[in-house]
């Protein structure tokens, strides 16, 4: 039986490039620029690479360069939480590039852990985070951008962001 990733990802999968195509055209297809890192704003690096295994920092939705901020289920709807989660999913990219230099060598995206900034009744997390899953497996394809995932509803995010998310890949050498 096919698992619900699968179902959920489906036509993402169909509209995929090849496994073989330049990480970077698929990027240039989608009109994606990698933004370079950003600078830390506490006590933390932004990746840490262990093994062949990269994990990044969480990275809080940005809008305009500054934090993209509201609550799921009061100032922020879903799909608006879907557009901060593939934003902060293009962030990742660019932090992914710079910790590893050549995102053509990521054999897998691994993981992913979204902290949505919601209400106690909104029970959406899960189709929020689908904006930085979703785009992950329109960058690698299904093979390496797949992953498991924990989407978690919290009551507040750094800087008052709507969504926060980070992220383990394994990289080949």
């Amino acid at each position: 039986m096919p698992s619900l990733l699968f179902l959920r990802t489906a036509p993402l999968i169909a509209m995929s490039t090849a496994a073989s195509q330049d990480v970077y055209a698929r990027l240039n297809e989608l009109g994606i620029t990698l933004p370079p890192v950003a600078a830390p704003v506490a006590a933390y690096v932004p990746f840490v690479r262990s093994g062949n295994q990269i994990f990044l920092s969480g990275h809080i939705a940005k809008k305009d360069g500054k934090p993209w901020v509201g609550q799921l289920g009061k100032e922020v709807d879903t799909a608006t939480g879907q557009a901060a989660a593939r934003a902060i999913g293009i962030d990742l990219l660019g932090t992914l590039h710079a910790a590893v230099g050549d995102l053509n060598k990521i054999r897998r995206v691994v993981k992913l852990m979204s902290l949505v900034n919601s209400t106690p009744d909104f029970t959406e997390q899960h189709l929020v985070t689908n904006g930085c899953s979703e785009l992950m497996v329109q960058v690698f394809g299904s093979t390496v951008g797949a992953h498991a995932r924990s989407a978690f509803g919290v009551a507040q995010v750094p800087m008052g962001a709507c969504v926060e998310i980070d992220l383990i890949a394994e990289v080949q050498d």
